[in-house]
């Protein structure tokens, strides 16, 4: 490997970066958004499958929309932050594998195998909702993720339109409010979780 990145770009992205739970009263752009997708689409999927479907919610009327699918303990960071993205997938992500991926025939691994598809489907968006995220935070945005909602209440809401898609989970951004963070938990040595064999 030729290149790294810099400490301070580690610090951004790991090691000093935060899930964060209130926001600052600044705004993110349509043209943020897609500056965050544009990187975020870079990271790699299996067979670059792409199954991450994306709604980003920055109304006030989709804020009251989504806090109404959340636990209690989600709903203020919903309606506070400056735009919160529902990370879902679709089931039926093989048919865009012949232009996605056309050095083989990729499509036919999963026709008439939905069980593979959700497998596969849901295994490569949270891949891609992961690369959203540092993404975001490599761009100088704060991410606040979060799984206390209704997923089946969201996939009717937001995806209605598209009855293959499910809503996984969700992730505020914005620029955090440094008030709204706990301390640090606990992040284990390498010992405690790895072997090298």
């Amino acid at each position: 490997m030729s290149d790294t990145l810099s400490d301070s770009a580690l610090d951004l992205i790991f090691r000093n970066a935060r899930s964060y739970n209130g926001w600052l009263d600044k705004d993110v752009t349509e043209a943020d958004i897609q500056a965050i997708y544009d990187l975020m689409k870079m990271g790699p999927t299996s067979a670059n499958q792409q199954p991450g479907r994306f709604v980003w919610v920055r109304s006030d009327e989709a804020k009251a929309k989504l806090a109404d699918c959340a636990m209690e303990g989600n709903k203020e960071k919903i309606l506070a932050a400056p735009a919160t993205v529902i990370i879902g997938y679709d089931l039926d992500f093989h048919e865009q594998l012949p232009w996605l991926f056309p050095h083989t025939d990729a499509k036919s691994w999963f026709e008439g195998d939905e069980a593979a598809r959700k497998e596969s489907a849901f295994r490569n968006s949270v891949l891609q909702g992961a690369y959203l995220m540092i993404a975001a935070r490599a761009l100088g945005f704060d991410c606040g993720p979060m799984s206390g909602f209704d997923q089946d209440k969201t996939t009717a809401e937001f995806f209605a339109d598209q009855p293959r898609y499910r809503a996984d989970w969700i992730c505020s951004i914005g620029y955090g409010d440094p008030e709204s963070i706990f301390d640090r938990s606990p992040r284990p040595e390498f010992d405690t979780f790895n072997k090298v064999v």
